[in-house]
């Protein structure tokens, strides 16, 4: 036996569960206190502004900064001058130092310290990330001389005290790259320009000639580093040792790696082995 369909038409009421309108009282009570969250806003608004009225007539005091030397740009309460040498050290090589923009405005940068060590046609400061023979042709010039040297490490560097006792021409022009390892690297390897030089590092020569040649200015140029280190430690620096110093004197804090070649970093360390 079929079944038989009425037909309804949309006029027609159509029927409701039992729980339907029951079960649209809560979105009817959720719009109604949803209708007065905005009144309860503006009213909370309104007493945050009334409390904030009476800030806005408290006197402000300007800021000022700290008086600093004309000479190295330092507060003058830690003032370098005194360890700074009364005269400019006479040099026959000249510096070009690459500084990355970021060392610019730091306040422990210490090229203005070795800036104000020699005279000022001996030590240039060129800042930038890009150097080309277009943008820099005086730079370009530097590089491309045969008794230019870059100061950077790696396999191809040659040891810079070594070099200059052993080569007959001594070097006119140094360049030095001012940064961080990572920005340092940057500048070096995405810059043509400064893998013309020959390239040097520096380590500690046996030569008694060279030590005691150079042990005078060494000295002069480090007071200022040394009296920079000490404000800081006079003013709650903390001092911090390196990975190496603290493998080999026993006082590494961190358990040793159970990776082998971890591991084998660590024993390079400690008998330093350039890794």
């Amino acid at each position: 036996m079929e079944l038989q369909k009425e037909a309804r038409t949309p006029r027609d009421p159509v029927a409701r569960l039992p729980g339907a309108s029951r079960s649209q009282k809560p979105d009817e009570e959720e719009r109604r206190e949803g209708g007065s969250a905005p009144a309860a806003t503006a009213l909370d608004a309104e007493a945050d502004g009334a409390s904030a009225d009476g800030l806005w007539e408290l006197p402000v005091e300007p800021a000022e900064r700290r008086p600093e030397c004309s000479r190295c740009s330092r507060p003058q309460k830690v003032c370098l001058c005194p360890f700074l040498p009364v005269h400019p050290l006479h040099i026959s090589t000249h510096l070009y130092i690459i500084q990355h923009p970021a060392e610019e405005n730091k306040v422990l940068r210490t090229v203005p310290l070795l800036a104000a060590c020699l005279p000022q046609d001996k030590c240039k400061v060129k800042i930038g990330r890009r150097f080309s023979e277009e943008r820099d042709p005086e730079l370009s010039t530097v590089c491309r001389k045969s008794d230019t040297l870059i100061l950077y490490p790696g396999a191809e560097a040659a040891n810079l005290e070594e070099f200059i006792l052993d080569s007959p021409i001594y070097p006119s022009t140094i360049i030095i790259i001012d940064g961080t390892w990572s920005q340092a690297k940057d500048i070096f390897y995405k810059n043509s320009l400064f893998r013309l030089p020959k390239q040097v590092n520096y380590h500690m020569c046996s030569s008694h000639m060279w030590q005691s040649r150079s042990r005078q200015e060494e000295k002069t140029l480090l007071r200022p580093l040394q009296a920079l280190c000490s404000f800081q430690l006079q003013h709650g620096a903390q001092i911090r040792l390196s990975k190496e110093h603290l493998l080999k004197n026993g006082l590494y804090p961190k358990p040793m790696p159970k990776n082998k070649r971890k591991l084998r970093k660590m024993e390079l360390l400690m008998n330093s082995i350039k890794i």
